[in-house]
């Protein structure tokens, strides 16, 4: 296999905390120049860990032309 598979326990886990450190940060990121760093940063640890990799999934969702 080329990707490990998290269980769905560490994928909870690990999307409650980006959704609370999201709420918590929200105020004082509204005022903050980099803002977008911080959000780029959760959204990477939100997608790091799911079913697939995102490469994967991005991959089979794509135009099959070359098929």
């Amino acid at each position: 296999m080329m990707y490990q598979r998290y269980p769905l326990y560490r994928i909870l886990l690990r999307r409650t905390g980006v959704v609370l450190l999201t709420i918590i940060t929200l105020p004082v990121m509204t005022f903050y120049p980099d803002k977008r760093r911080c959000y780029s940063y959760l959204h990477r640890v939100w997608s790091k860990t799911s079913t697939k990799p995102v490469w994967l999934a991005l991959a089979e969702k794509a135009p099959k032309d070359f098929y």
